[in-house]
């Protein structure tokens, strides 16, 4: 194998390598793209000008066309590529993206022509291209392309800050060095002294170009140390592999190796397209997960801070509902002097309405306290059965003004003082029983107690309305509601469940619900440790 053959088939293949590395990093990216094309135009128009000089002189006008015919868009996509770097997206205006790529069509039109290389001769033994008529148009759309093109890489390194200006700087020099040593081997010494003697390394010239910009376009990924290792260890063997093909003797080994050749390149993209995906699957899980940690930051401040509002907001208000409680109660009491028989319903419903808003503000301060952590949990020996009684005490009012029966099944041996917060506790029993009086027309209401397995059980069975699953999946919620709450019961908040719920949490248990469906009555269960 010569050297010639050499000198173009080493920077053909890291070329190429290159290219498709980058288009894999993103394939989505059209500045990726735009360098795999400018990559595949440099391979072409590197084989073009190896065979130009390597056939008969009578096929070499030909090739020499080629040459010519594929710099031409090597030039043009290289100014897309600079001026669209770094987005993924197409940011050139259409109108100017639609006149580059005629301009583009028009000139590689041209150069098949006789118009920019009208024909050949020989010279010592060299074949020199004659230039035609348009040849200086051709020399215009390609020094413009590459003028224009460099302008845009000096004026973005000038305005580059910390890593990205290194990034352009390396994309500059080589960019700048490559350009200087084709423009002067391959065109200027050919044209103006006929001087073809350099052009079979315009390949090797052409590598710094390509070095900076796959830098630049890889720099997201540079940092990626197992993708780093695929790319070099890949690059290596399919290297060693092609040193072999070039030291083989035989027509037949030469055949054999570049067959390996082809076999390791295909399987070394396959390896690295993997790794790639790979990597790009771990990026957007970290981003993901980097996205939901900021997401649970902020909804976590939204959450103390509206736990922080309803606190203030709950005990501004509890101070004048407290007073206005206390007002009406002794007006209707008669402190202050008799009043119609006529003013008493109002005054009575107006009492009701305060006693709610208190109730609400009260609800309202406890979760503020429960999810600030403020809530202070006091256990102590405390008799389960007389907290029971304690309840039914304050609301068998309630289940008689409905004809309900409220009852209480009583163990039959006395329980033992059990570790409670004697206030949770009785609110948690509290808020279920009075909601089972709130959602039964018919019937009553039972209590049951025991311990079972080291944990004190409390059943509060209902005859009420009874709820669908979906719904006992979600009234433990704050602010949420069965649907017979909602219609029947305005007024409430859906907060009573949801206190009942940390409460008996805070001790270290759970409470839930059961029913068979509407109508049907429900079961609202507590256990807690009975320690």
């Amino acid at each position: 194998m010569t050297i010639e053959l050499a000198y173009t088939i080493i920077p053909i293949f890291a070329i190429l390598f290159l290219g498709i590395l980058v288009l894999f990093h993103d394939r989505k990216s059209i500045t990726n793209a735009f360098f795999f094309l400018i990559c595949i135009s440099t391979v072409l128009w590197s084989i073009s000008n190896y065979l130009s000089l390597t056939v008969s002189p009578n096929q070499s006008l030909f090739w020499i066309r080629m040459v010519i015919f594929f710099a031409a868009p090597h030039a043009v996509l290289f100014l897309l590529f600079i001026y669209n770097f770094p987005h993924r997206n197409l940011i050139i205006k259409r109108i100017w993206f639609i006149v580059s790529l005629f301009t583009l069509g028009f000139t590689m039109m041209l150069t098949a022509s006789p118009f920019i290389f009208s024909r050949t001769e020989i010279k010592n033994g060299s074949v020199i291209p004659i230039p035609g008529p348009l040849m200086p148009f051709f020399a215009l759309v390609i020094l413009l392309s590459l003028i224009s093109a460099l302008t845009v890489l000096v004026f973005k390194y000038r305005h580059a800050l910390n890593i990205e200006k290194r990034q352009w700087g390396i994309m500059l020099l080589g960019t700048s060095l490559s350009y200087i040593l084709i423009i002067i081997t391959n065109f200027l010494l050919v044209i103006l002294f006929s001087n073809t003697e350099f052009i079979i390394l315009g390949p090797i010239f052409m590598l710094p170009t390509f070095i900076g910009m796959s830098y630049a376009a890889l720099r997201y990924h540079l940092f990626n140390f197992k993708a780093i290792a695929v790319e070099i260890f890949t690059f290596i063997i399919l290297s060693i592999s092609l040193f072999e093909a070039f030291i083989a003797r035989s027509t037949t080994e030469i055949a054999l190796r570049i067959a390996l050749f082809v076999l390791f390149f295909v399987f070394g993209i396959m390896l690295i397209r993997g790794v790639l995906r790979e990597v790009e699957q771990r990026e957007k899980l970290a981003e993901l997960n980097r996205q939901l940690e900021t997401a649970y930051i902020e909804l976590d401040n939204l959450s103390k801070a509206k736990s922080e509002f309803i606190s203030i907001a709950s005990h501004q208000l509890r101070t004048p509902l407290t007073a206005i409680k206390g007002y009406i109660s002794m007006i209707i009491e008669g402190s202050y002097g008799k009043f119609s028989d006529k003013a008493k319903k109002p005054l009575e419903n107006v009492y009701k309405s305060n006693e709610r808003l208190v109730n609400l503000v009260n609800d309202l301060l406890s979760i503020s306290r429960i999810e600030s952590g403020k809530m202070k949990f006091e256990p102590e020996p405390a008799s389960i059965e007389e907290i029971i009684e304690d309840v039914i005490f304050d609301l068998r009012i309630n289940a008689e003004k409905k004809n309900l029966y409220l009852n209480f099944e009583k163990p039959a041996m006395p329980l033992p003082n059990i570790q409670l917060d004697k206030t949770k506790t009785r609110d948690i029993i509290l808020n279920l029983v009075d909601n089972a009086i709130k959602y039964t027309n018919d019937g009553g209401i039972a209590i049951k107690l025991k311990i079972q397995n080291s944990n004190l059980k409390i059943e509060i069975k209902d005859t009420g309305e009874g709820m669908e699953k979906y719904e006992i999946e979600k009234i433990f919620e704050s602010f949420s509601r069965g649907t017979v709450g909602i219609k029947a019961f305005t007024e409430g908040a859906g907060l009573g469940l949801y206190i009942a719920r940390k409460y008996a949490e805070m001790h270290g248990g759970r409470v839930w619900a059961e029913s068979e469906g509407k109508g049907k009555g429900s079961t609202f269960i507590v256990e807690v440790p009975a320690r």
